[in-house]
């Protein structure tokens, strides 16, 4: 039988031509990189090139802010400090002339209110604050409320060094000079102070350190205060209780409350025996 030579050159060219269609239609598929995930959610346009995606992502709850890597994300604005009025509290000029500013959910011991006596670490902590920030120029971060009910503007105040930022009210409270004191709904960044109060408490810094071995004289301290129950007590006299290191109160009886003491923002420790400490943050008699 005589073999047709058309058939014996179409066979092979027949045969070259379905493999180079399976091998089209079949592309070969790169396995996924070790961590990522096997699928990526695009918005890019169709027919555009997708971007590199990256071989691995860190889950979500790592990439809450950090002190390293802290920065502002609400509405700002520069200002420059004019002065320094206490340990919380700045003039400030946003090109509107000077405005008194109050830091946000932070509370320094007081060393300028009308008819309250200089308070224990009241001068470091607007030396403090001075050295941070007098003369210098600021970025204002707004939270929620404008200004507090003294008309006071009420900010978050940073410094910026290049690509670092850092918080001034969030900075004192490190260093133990400044208190959380938290009035909702300004409370942006209440976790950080409250982490970082901890750990000023537990390092001894500031407030939280060791006390003067006598309270600092008041015009008030030592004179009789009458309580809501009609009773009187000393505060500085007689012997002081141990739940109130910085300051001198006498243990009960009789019960007294704040508006019977001479002093605000001062240490309580356990069992707080008056009660000052309403809100169990370690400092009594906060307003």
């Amino acid at each position: 039988m005589r073999i047709r030579r058309a058939g014996f050159h179409v066979g092979p060219v027949l045969v070259i031509g379905v493999w180079l269609f399976a091998a089209c239609a079949s592309p070969t598929v790169e396995p996924p990189l070790a961590g990522s995930p096997t699928s990526w959610p695009s918005l890019a346009p169709a027919g555009a090139v997708p971007a590199e995606t990256p071989a691995e992502v860190a889950p979500a709850a790592s990439l809450a802010p950090s002190t390293a890597a802290l920065a502002p994300t609400g509405p700002t604005e520069p200002a420059r400090v004019v002065r320094v009025v206490d340990g919380d509290t700045i003039v400030i000029d946003r090109g509107r002339g000077e405005e008194k500013l109050r830091y946000i959910g932070v509370d320094t011991p007081e060393t300028v209110k009308p008819g309250s006596p200089v308070e224990w670490m009241g001068p470091e902590a607007s030396a403090a604050n001075r050295a941070l920030v007098e003369g210098r120029d600021v970025v204002l971060e707004r939270d929620v409320s404008e200004v507090d009910r003294y008309g006071r503007l009420l900010r978050y105040v940073w410094l910026r060094n290049g690509d670092a930022w850092t918080l001034v009210n969030l900075a004192l409270v490190a260093a133990g000079y400044a208190a959380v004191v938290t009035y909702p709904p300004d409370v942006k960044y209440v976790e950080l102070y409250l982490v970082a109060q901890a750990e000023a408490r537990e390092a001894g810094r500031g407030l939280w350190g060791e006390p003067p071995s006598s309270p600092q004289p008041s015009p008030s301290a030592g004179s009789p205060q009458r309580s809501g129950s009609g009773s009187t007590a000393t505060a500085g006299a007689g012997p002081c209780d141990p739940a109130y290191p910085g300051v001198c109160i006498p243990p009960p009886p009789p019960d007294l409350n704040c508006r019977d003491v001479p002093y605000r923002r001062f240490k309580v420790l356990p069992p707080d025996p008056h009660h000052f400490d309403a809100d169990r943050d370690g400092i009594g008699c906060e307003s």
